[in-house]
């Protein structure tokens, strides 16, 4: 059930499902809340499932000048505490995930867990060749037909709008985000960061963020792409459920972890 929420003079589109914990969906870049199709009668099964869409995505319309990560983090921030009113596991694919990053290192009362899928922290996080794809994207191409169909599909600001706002995705897609290491220490909710094997963020710089966020864990899908979630659903979901819903295991033969380890007085 889709309904309208001012967030700091933003009028935010957003979805609600189910019942209980709540757990909110960030969708990726040039997205809509449609990508979660496979995700979300799971998730409602368990969870109060909410998923806002962003500035410039969806039915959420554009604003003046131009989009930054750090903004949208705002946003969300703000849904959190008057909509949600309280701590979510927050979930974020892509750019999700990056502003999922951002809001559990300024406001880490309000993220119980964290899910990031395909998700770089800084602009060199970028595997080969992905950024020149990206630079090179036409928004009157067949390659973004997908992202293009779904925008002209919502936006309230009409199919003229989607070159103005492709071309402003772009730059902030390719000057931003740069999270410091330091910064991703400081996150505290336990994480779980999920990548394609074959993803545009790249494996060594995956295994960056694994290693950056203090006790996260790991998944690296096997035969996908960035859009794992999307190309195997039930896998993604069970691994992320499962996250979601348990405490971390005590591992029998720990090392990166070893120092966290309780050992009995």
């Amino acid at each position: 059930m889709g309904q309208y929420a001012d967030i700091g003079g933003i009028h935010t589109w957003y979805d609600e499902y189910g019942a209980g914990e709540p757990l909110v969906l960030l969708h990726g870049g040039m997205c809509t809340n449609e990508t979660w199709a496979a995700q979300v009668p799971a998730f409602a099964e368990k969870f109060r499932v909410l998923a806002p869409e962003r500035r410039g995505h969806g039915h959420t319309a554009d604003v003046d000048g131009p989009l930054h990560y750090d903004d949208m983090a705002s946003d969300t921030i703000g849904f959190l505490e008057q909509v949600v009113g309280g701590p979510a596991h927050l979930v974020g694919w892509s750019d999700g995930g990056i502003i999922g990053l951002l809001v559990a290192v300024r406001r880490p009362d309000l993220v119980r867990k964290l899910v990031v899928i395909g998700t770089n922290y800084d602009t060199s996080g970028l595997a080969p060749g992905a950024e020149d794809m990206l630079a090179n994207m036409d928004p009157a191409s067949d390659d973004v037909a997908m992202f293009r169909d779904a925008y002209v599909a919502h936006s309230p600001d009409g199919a003229e709008h989607w070159p103005v706002f492709f071309a402003k995705f772009v730059v902030m897609a390719a000057s931003e985000p740069h999270i410091a290491a330091e910064h991703l220490a400081q996150i505290s909710a336990p994480t779980l960061v999920v990548a394609g094997d074959d993803d545009l963020v790249s494996l060594e710089h995956t295994v960056a963020l694994y290693r950056a966020v203090g006790g996260a864990e790991l998944a690296v899908v096997p035969g996908t792409s960035h859009a794992a979630m999307l190309e195997k659903p039930a896998l993604c979901n069970l691994l992320m459920l499962d996250f979601l819903e348990h405490d971390a295991v005590p591992t029998m033969l720990p090392v990166r972890r070893a120092h966290e380890a309780h050992v009995p007085g």
